[in-house]
């Protein structure tokens, strides 16, 4: 499973227009550049506001799919911005569904693995002023997924996105969505995702407490 980068973004949090003189603080808006350092903890320049469900060291690259882009362009009549959805990195060849949790990449000079299917926030739809566009991200499970530093590095657009290491059982992002975000999963699931040792520290709490209840109830 090998792709490319065609899009790098980064910012610091920063105010966004929301429209009616609102205002909110949000590390989703950011600016293209060709070329930046990935660290430990997250590419220089390059931050979350929200720190309670945003960031830290399972979630240092945001990555998101170019192939959505024509999908939604399509659907809602308009042409999205570059990182539209708060994505560190635009690649093609990397859909959800290829992707799996504990997948090893090399790009550029840096390694990262992949930790978590990302749960879309609103702030998807307030960014590209579209609440509907949230929805389906949302309903669709085109999300992208997060990824945590596994040897710092310059990453470059264009750079070649190389697998090197892919866990035995291939839970994909898009198996954790269907059990996780829609809700579909049955308790030999949640166990399946929980086995997975690459798991963001986060998602696995979230799991964990899924499984409690659903034993319990």
């Amino acid at each position: 499973m090998n792709g490319r980068v065609v899009g790098l973004a980064i910012g610091e949090p920063a105010e966004m227009e929301l429209g009616n003189g609102k205002k909110m603080m949000t590390g989703i808006v950011k600016q293209q550049v060709e070329k930046a350092m990935l660290t430990q903890y997250g590419f220089v320049n390059d931050g979350p506001h929200n720190l309670r469900h945003h960031g830290g060291p399972d979630r240092t690259v945001c990555i998101y799919p170019a192939e959505h882009y024509e999908r939604w362009n399509e659907q809602f009549g308009i042409s999205l911005p570059n990182a539209a959805f708060g994505e560190n990195l635009t690649v093609t060849g990397m859909l959800e569904k290829d992707i799996c949790i504990g997948d090893v990449f090399r790009i550029g000079q840096s390694i990262i693995q992949v930790t978590e299917a990302r749960n879309p926030c609103n702030t998807i739809g307030k960014r590209n002023e579209l609440s509907e566009l949230f929805k389906e991200v949302r309903n669709t499970g085109f999300t992208g997924y997060l990824c945590r530093t596994i040897e710092v590095g310059e990453i470059s657009v264009g750079d070649k996105v190389e697998c090197i290491e892919r866990p035995d059982d291939l839970i994909t992002v898009a198996f954790c969505h269907d059990k996780i975000l829609h809700g579909h999963g049955d308790q030999e699931d949640l166990i399946r995702i929980l086995e997975v040792e690459a798991l963001a520290e986060r998602y696995r709490f979230d799991v964990e407490t899924r499984l409690i209840n659903m034993v319990t109830y």
